[in-house]
């Protein structure tokens, strides 16, 4: 029998503001250097320490496990942010997004989209036809979360990130991140770029398509970035996506392809 697990989150924070979480899934024993691991990031973070720092971790019973695969990844070439802003919107509308909602997030991402242009600490939920934003709460948005990879699938993946020059935190994460999100009911596809200044790619998620990376999606050295999530009534009430996206825990043991960059 697979011994319990514990979802580990962080959250950290400077000046009030959203600077810095991730998580884990991990047994009793790997908590501690875990939890060492998360806290780092917090008070090593390119845009500054964190001056708060929350970390909880949640016993979850293996019985709660749900097991997922990864999408397969590619990179996709383009020039500069402004062309790839402009593919990733061609990618939204392939995977089913109206152009209003595509144009929308863009600009909301692009200006900050949080109270006052700062960064949310999750993502903006977006309807897939029109564009209106859904989450309740446009500060911490919707918060994919509960899932990570079994640590032979993250072994197999980081080799074969390596095999590309991929092999980095931010690839990583975003691939399982991406993961949760498609799996979750009513989601028609994801745009994400960092909120970290020193990194320019991003990313359009869908179930048809997969993880298409872009490498720039904003100038280097800006702060402003974050996640939208494209949600299509019928599948799944509202309330159902988002219990699945911030409750359901999703352990990854199926790897996807990884292409090595066009």
């Amino acid at each position: 029998m697979n011994p319990p697990l514990y979802s580990l989150r962080m959250h950290g924070t400077r000046d009030g503001r959203h600077l810095s979480g991730a998580e884990r899934l991990v047994t009793a024993e790997e908590l501690p250097r875990a939890g060492r691991e998360l806290l780092r990031r917090a008070l090593e973070h390119p845009r500054g320490r964190a001056d708060a720092l929350r970390l909880t971790a949640e016993e979850i019973p293996p019985e709660a496990v749900r097991y997922g695969r990864l999408p397969d990844l590619r990179t996709l070439p383009v020039a500069d942010y402004r062309s790839g802003r402009r593919r990733a919107a061609e990618l939204l509308l392939a995977a089913g997004v109206g152009r209003p909602a595509a144009e929308q997030a863009m600009t909301a991402l692009a200006a900050g989209p949080g109270p006052g242009g700062c960064s949310m600490r999750g993502a903006m939920l977006v309807d897939a036809a029109s564009g209106e934003r859904l989450e309740a709460d446009r500060a911490r948005g919707v918060r994919a979360s509960r899932m990570d990879l079994t640590r032979a699938a993250e072994s197999q993946l980081r080799r074969r990130l390596a095999r590309v020059g991929l092999d980095n935190p931010h690839v990583r994460e975003a691939l399982v991140l991406a993961a949760k999100v498609l799996a979750a009911p009513g989601i028609v596809a994801e745009l994400c770029w960092s909120d970290d200044p020193d990194y320019t790619a991003g990313y359009v998620a869908a179930p048809e398509l997969g993880y298409l990376r872009l490498p720039h999606l904003k100038p280097a050295g800006e702060e402003r970035g974050g996640r939208a999530f494209f949600w299509r009534p019928g599948a799944a009430t509202l309330a159902e996506t988002v219990d699945f996206l911030e409750r359901q825990v999703l352990l990854i043991d199926t790897l996807g392809a990884v292409a090595a960059p066009e």
